[in-house]
């Protein structure tokens, strides 16, 4: 498995730190899709430690080929976009349409772990 990301960075200033932010924004939205889960009480978080709160490690996150497009942006400095969030945006929608495509039920709420799937499959007719 592996993920390919291509984003528009505009023009590509620093290509190491631009490849670091995109493999940061995916390795966060498999944490969204899969892993983190903050539970709250009345506002109050109920996994105040991240001993209690998963993030995805090296070892969770598959490669990850960064396609970098330039098209720059003549409002951005030097003709430079963000890049570090809208590298996040993408992956969690991806991995929940890959599940549906592998095994035919959509999950509606994330993190979408195994139970989560599991719990889906059997209301399901197979």
């Amino acid at each position: 498995m592996r993920v390919t990301a291509a984003h528009d960075v505009g023009k590509d200033i620093n290509p190491l730190a631009v490849e670091g932010q995109i493999e940061g924004g995916v390795a966060m939205g498999i944490g969204y899709a899969l892993m983190e889960n903050l539970m709250l009480d009345q506002g109050k978080p109920l996994t105040p430690s991240l001993a209690e709160y998963i993030l995805p490690t090296a070892k969770d996150v598959p490669p990850i080929v960064s396609i970098i497009v330039e098209d720059q942006e003549p409002t951005g400095p030097f003709g430079a976009k963000g890049v570090g969030e809208p590298a996040t945006i993408p992956t969690a929608p991806a991995i929940i349409n890959a599940n549906y495509d592998a095994v035919g039920v959509r999950v509606m709420e994330l993190p979408a772990t195994p139970e989560t799937v599991r719990r889906l499959l059997k209301g399901k007719d197979c």
